[in-house]
């Protein structure tokens, strides 16, 4: 489905103002595009894990969906998920839900509920081919309370668990790479994506994902200006760099095939990336420049990895 921006921004939101989340979080723009690549004739059931998400958008009587709405615990939105579509489908097959009448099931939550807490669940939704979507707003660590680290925190990052200091640098180990492990799942469908000058990127992999037969993955690089320790302001920068240093590069699996959605014009040291956020400010001490070699040597070994796999 072609992206038009014109035609998107018509549509009527199914993500509401009004939530609690900060300002310039970007889970709730995940949250309005995503819904927006619901094709409006067709309704649609959230199953949103619980995190800054779920406590900042739906809180009884109050919610910022339109859609049936499911908050989950942290480990079971997917068993979640595969429940309601299991009697989705039922339903169908004995008439109860009219044959033309399409509900899509959708799955949400950060990269605790989804690289730690949810992974089993998912996992095994995944291997049994429930048809949902499972959408992952990876704002890095876990957010909600307090910052600490997760398996998607980047080597280095200072977080509450995972300090910098004298005898610390950082989290020690480098970032899970949920994408690939749900490549191997068998997916038939999997992406990468992020915000901001790639809206068409976002919105064209979230509705092929949707609309894809089977379980279908996109993890969307959310930046928290919070935890990250940037100016709310900075959110579109932020993403940006993110994709011209090949930190998060942009690419999409349909069918085991790789396709790389995006490649810059001029790929940028992770250095430009990591100085305009606090979380890293220790990197650039003098004695740390290692920490910044280390992190660049290992976005180029990916990116190439990548290159090669996209051919």
């Amino acid at each position: 489905m072609a992206y038009n921006l014109k035609a998107e921004m018509a549509k009527e939101d199914r993500f509401h103002a009004g939530h609690r989340l900060c300002a310039g979080c970007g889970a709730g723009i995940v949250c309005r595009a995503m819904m927006r690549a619901v094709n409006p004739e067709d309704q649609a059931v959230i199953c949103n894990a619980t995190g800054c998400l779920e406590v900042s958008s739906f809180q009884y009587p109050y919610t910022a969906w339109s859609d049936s709405y499911i908050h989950t615990a942290f480990e079971n939105a997917s068993a979640t998920a595969a429940g309601v579509e299991a009697a989705y489908q039922f339903k169908k097959k004995m008439g109860i839900i009219p044959k033309d009448k399409n509900v899509k099931i959708l799955a949400i939550g950060g990269d605790g509920g989804t690289y730690d807490i949810g992974f089993q669940s998912m996992s095994g939704a995944f291997e049994r081919g429930h048809d949902y979507t499972y959408f992952c707003y990876d704002n890095n660590a876990y957010m909600n309370t307090g910052t600490q680290r997760s398996s998607a925190t980047p080597r280095f990052a200072s977080a509450t668990t995972t300090p910098a200091g004298v005898e610390s640098v950082g989290k020690k180990q480098n970032q899970k790479d949920l994408t690939q492990i749900m490549v191997a799942h068998g997916s038939p469908y999997v992406a990468q994506t992020t915000l901001f000058g790639t809206m068409k990127d976002f919105h064209e992999k979230a509705h092929r994902a949707i609309y894809t037969e089977g379980p279908t993955f996109v993890n969307v690089l959310t930046p928290c200006p919070r935890g990250w320790q940037y100016p709310a302001e900075d959110l579109r920068d932020m993403c940006q760099l993110a994709i011209d240093t090949c930190i998060w590069p942009l690419y999409e699996v349909v069918e085991g095939e790789y396709h790389l959605t995006y490649e810059p014009k001029k790929k940028l040291p992770v250095e430009e990336f990591m100085k305009r956020q606090g979380r890293f400010a220790h990197c650039f001490k003098p004695g740390n420049e290692w920490t910044i070699e280390a992190a660049q040597e290992y976005v180029d070994a990916k990116w190439e990895e990548l290159l090669d796999k996209c051919n």
